[in-house]
């Protein structure tokens, strides 16, 4: 596709500097088009997602259509529950929607390979994965055929926070029994750990932490839970987030809305998308580095979980992802093509990474 290509013979830099300064080429094209309004149901009561995810999305397709195309978005459970937006979206009851494919892993387990999960590999390969190594192509194939949906990434995050728990966390031991909220196939394998997990929606977490129902969550990354004051209601930060290395998000489009759109109204989405997810990367990053002080200030233990704990996680991913692939033709594909560049970086760390003291 067009799309593909072009992004090929374009570096990200040079595709940020020039949708960041000017109009897209065809001016005299767009002020001739229609102009379009679209309705945007998000799993999101506020926050980064929002902000730096889909209400930006809705500003980049704004600018970038020259205000032709304007996107109305709404919080989580304004047109529908914050869970079922990839229901919501087909219905007709939005345009569009912005969510994480993992909700849907009952459905089918393949939207965590979209999403991530314990044996994913880190953010800076899936971006590669995604949009070098043909991952959006199977993303979009996926969706529409097993969902009637058109799916691509829309924001990313580097690695969450593995808990904010009212209890401490670091071995084994410690998660036995452990009420914790999470979702997509962490649920079942923190189970398989011994944690006594549920999932609900990320605007009922704060309350549900404060009244002590669970005892731990896991939501976004060190500066996305800033926002929510997770902090207030517990006390240990528990990181690196081995049930979470990178957590892609996703526009979901009713597949009537984008067959109507012409091919250049459909580049337009597409280029905003592509946008909003690199900057959600730039960006997270950049916070996260600062929210470990945040946290020690506000009188949060940080707690670092042991090795064992870690590589029990991956093993459990690794192993939960492979089961699925047994009798899962889409679970298998794109297992298979996630696999095949994991081999292809194999010995990345080897020559892109420098020893330092530092390190």
């Amino acid at each position: 596709m067009d799309f593909k290509k072009r992004l090929r013979d374009t570096g990200i830099a040079v595709t940020l500097a020039v949708a960041a300064t000017l109009p897209l080429a065809g001016t005299a094209t767009q002020a001739s088009a229609s102009e379009r309004s679209f309705r945007m149901a998000t799993a999101w009561s506020g926050g980064p997602l929002m902000e730096v995810g889909a209400q930006a999305f809705a500003d980049n397709v704004a600018r970038l259509s020259g205000g032709r195309l304007e996107i109305e978005v709404f919080p989580g459970g304004t047109l529908g529950p914050a869970l079922k937006v990839s229901e919501t979206v087909p219905q007709g009851v939005a345009d569009l929607g912005h969510t994480w494919s993992g909700y849907d892993w009952g459905a089918d387990p393949t939207a965590v390979l979209f999403g991530g999960y314990a044996g994913s590999f880190d953010s800076e390969r899936m971006l590669h994965w995604l949009y070098r190594d043909g991952g959006v192509e199977l993303w979009e194939d996926w969706r529409r055929e097993e969902f009637q949906l058109i799916g691509m990434p829309l924001f990313i995050r580097t690695a969450e926070v593995f808990l904010h728990s009212r209890k401490p966390v670091q071995t084994l031991e410690d998660l036995e029994g452990l009420k914790l909220r999470t979702a997509g196939a962490w649920l079942g394998i923190s189970q398989q750990m011994g944690a006594a997990s549920i999932t609900m929606p990320g605007g009922e977490v704060y309350t549900a932490l404060e009244r002590g129902t669970i005892d731990a969550t896991e939501w976004g990354t060190l500066w996305e839970n800033i926002s929510p004051g997770l902090h207030r209601v517990t006390k240990y930060v528990i990181i690196p987030g081995v049930h979470q290395p990178t957590a892609p998000f996703e526009l979901v489009i009713n597949p009537g809305v984008w067959d109507e759109l012409s091919d250049e109204d459909q580049r337009i989405i597409r280029e905003a998308a592509f946008i909003t997810t690199i900057n959600s990367w730039l960006t997270i990053g950049q916070e996260d580095a600062k929210a470990l002080d945040f946290f020690r200030s506000e009188g949060n233990e940080i707690i670092e979980l042991s090795p064992e704990v870690q590589y029990r996680a991956h093993e459990l991913g690794q192993a939960w992802a492979t089961e699925q692939a047994e009798d899962n033709p889409w679970f298998a594909r794109v297992l298979e093509a996630q696999s095949a560049f994991a081999e292809l970086w194999g010995d990345a760390n080897r020559y892109r990474n420098v020893l330092t003291r530092a390190d």
